[in-house]
């Protein structure tokens, strides 16, 4: 068996189940990801791409033949869309790298203006209600946590390509409803490393918050007199 071979069967005991090694390192380059993404590196998109690639095999088990035998579509379909819009976010943090956002980054972290936070929040309403029915239909175990899971790492991911503070809210409201349906699904390093991201994330949002405050330009100074005011 060949490196790929292995790769694509090879299986650990975790708890009495058995675990395919690539669910493992396919949330290691997840996990990879996300710190390139919390530093704000273009990095972070590419190598999130190989792990989007290893676990949309993970959560289409009856087709992969995985030891859980779940079909989590909403699951195995962000990945797709993750690869999509990861091309999307690698191509926006480049350009942003050539023209340089002042530190050096890829990226200069901003919270959303309301507006924005009015299309996630109808975004992430229809995109969930759009999406459970669908997934319900192919036969995705658990359609409605799935749905949300599926809509709402597509918002995380594009919030995170335009450089939003929100987009770290958005992962740790998805991973709250993601463990315990990777729990009940057998699919126990996916749940662990969910509740890392979950961590991961509250950690990010400081950061990413504490940037964006930094960056801020400091408000004007008021004049103390009318001839300060006019000079």
């Amino acid at each position: 068996m060949g490196p790929l071979g292995w790769l694509l069967h090879a299986q650990v005991d975790i708890a009495g189940s058995p675990v395919l090694v690539r669910e493992i390192v396919g949330n290691g380059f997840g996990l990879a990801s996300a710190v390139f993404g919390l530093r704000r590196l273009v990095w972070a998109w590419p190598v999130g791409m190989i792990g989007n690639a290893l676990l949309f095999t993970v959560f289409l088990g009856g087709v992969f033949a995985t030891p859980q035998a779940h079909d989590l579509y909403g699951q195995a379909g962000r990945q797709v869309f993750f690869f999509s819009l990861s091309v999307y976010g690698w191509w926006r943090w480049s350009r942003n790298r050539r023209h340089g956002v002042g530190d050096g980054a890829a990226v200069a972290p901003r919270w959303a203006t309301g507006r924005e936070r009015l299309g996630l929040l109808l975004a992430a309403g229809i995109g969930t209600a759009a999406a459970y029915p669908l997934l319900a239909a192919l036969g995705s175990w658990g359609p409605l946590p799935d749905a949300w899971i599926l809509t709402g790492s597509l918002l995380a991911t594009y919030g995170m390509a335009r450089g939003w503070v929100d987009f770290w809210l958005i992962w740790i409201a998805v991973d709250a409803v993601g463990v315990p349906l990777l729990l009940r699904g057998g699919f126990y390093p996916s749940a662990a490393m969910y509740l890392v991201y979950g961590a991961f994330c509250a950690w990010g949002l400081v950061a990413w918050w504490r940037t964006s405050r930094a960056a801020r330009p400091a408000p004007a100074p008021i004049p103390s007199t009318y001839s300060e005011a006019v000079a």
